[in-house]
């Protein structure tokens, strides 16, 4: 019996679309098939990251208490660098992390040309709790919108704000204005906690390995290192009106993009680049920080 390609395309975006949703409003098989998945992938992480390499994890228990236990409501955004394509969910495999509890793991930010290149991909990396982003698509893209939905349900998202894997030991690059922006626009404002980590670029090296362009498998008795910041806090009321009188007195040579103003304050988008510049900036720093302690 031949399989009808295009009966299956259609139905597995069904499936990939549901499988977006959050654990809240997911229906019984939908939470049956992702606690099952994020189950698996979080034991293959906690063999490569606890087992097979050598995983030392700094300041774990502030990345503890706020995934398990931090105030009802409030959203937790982590930012990192990225330097391998396994770093999520390879950098959530360390020893006494809840990997496999599909409640707790995180959604994150994925690129849509490479996690959800059809449909099968798309439904797997959607049971993933990975939201598809464009990149170059800019900041006010249809996905970020499902962001800050995640965001708004007091959720966990996570964020690799530098926008493409380097395996560079540089120091970290200017950082995408998208992550700052849904800082800004979420209805409540997030806990921001930056993590830097080395050493994934190791176990899944980019240069070409044997015959391939890389190893087929994560890579074994590597040094893996893994910072976690301590919680950064922005007084966003006062952001915006800093944003304000700056922009007022500041003339905008760039061309403008035809951002929408933004809601509900109606800052068009010379202040919401200000604002967003100065958040980028502070996350920058906080991880450059954390990166020359490694």
């Amino acid at each position: 019996m031949r399989c009808d390609r295009v009966g299956w395309g259609a139905e597995a975006m069904r499936w990939a679309k549901a499988a977006g949703r959050g654990e809240r409003r997911a229906d019984l098989g939908t939470r049956i098939a992702r606690a099952t998945l994020i189950g698996a992938v979080g034991a293959f992480a906690k063999a490569v990251t606890a087992v097979l390499n050598r995983t030392t994890v700094y300041n774990s228990e502030t990345l503890l208490r706020l995934v398990s236990s931090r105030p009802r409501g409030t959203p937790l955004l982590t930012v990192s660098n990225h330097m391998s394509t396994l770093d999520d969910p390879l950098m959530w495999g360390f020893k006494g992390f809840p990997t496999m509890d599909a409640r707790l793991q995180r959604w994150v930010l994925a690129a849509e040309d490479i996690c959800f290149k059809n449909s099968l991909l798309s439904y797997l990396f959607r049971l993933g709790k990975c939201i598809p982003i464009t990149r170059g698509a800019g900041i006010y893209q249809p996905h970020m919108n499902e962001a800050l939905q995640i965001l708004s349900r007091g959720e966990w998202l996570h964020s690799f704000p530098e926008g493409k894997v380097s395996q560079e030991r540089v120091p970290i690059r200017r950082l995408k204005w998208g992550t700052a922006s849904l800082i800004v626009r979420s209805p409540v404002t997030p806990i921001v906690l930056p993590i830097v980590h080395s050493g994934f670029d190791k176990v899944m090296p980019e240069k070409p390995f044997l015959f391939w362009k890389r190893p087929l498998l994560p890579l074994c008795n590597k040094e893996v290192r893994i910072i976690v910041g301590e919680p950064l806090h922005f007084d966003i009321h006062s952001l915006k009106q800093t944003a304000l009188s700056v922009s007022q007195k500041e003339n905008e040579k760039e061309e403008l993009r035809g951002w929408p103003a933004l809601q509900p304050d109606g800052l068009e988008e010379v202040p919401q680049r200000w604002l967003y510049s100065t958040i980028a900036h502070k996350i920058q720093c906080a991880m450059e920080r954390l990166r020359t302690r490694i």
